[in-house]
């Protein structure tokens, strides 16, 4: 895994995708922070200000419908595989 930090705006980065997202929990147990929670047809990160972008989640996920994005302003990480 390479991991970049970039500058880049606040906002919302942390994002699951519900076409992939098989409600494995996978997201939800790797993550220390405890931002991901079930919704009733998956998880998703309803404390997205506890995130410390450390890609367990996205990692952890083995469909890849866990997406972070990319803020304009402020500060991010990007994860790539490889």
């Amino acid at each position: 895994m390479i991991v970049a930090r970039y500058a880049g705006d606040t906002g919302e980065f942390l994002r699951v995708d519900p076409a992939r997202c098989t409600a494995c929990g996978a997201c939800a147990r790797f993550c220390a922070r405890g931002v991901w929670h079930p919704n009733g047809s998956g998880y998703h990160p309803d404390r997205p200000e506890r995130c410390a972008e450390c890609g367990a989640c996205w990692n952890a996920c083995p469909t890849g419908a866990v997406l972070f994005g990319e803020p304009s302003g402020g500060t991010g990480v990007r994860f790539t595989h490889g």
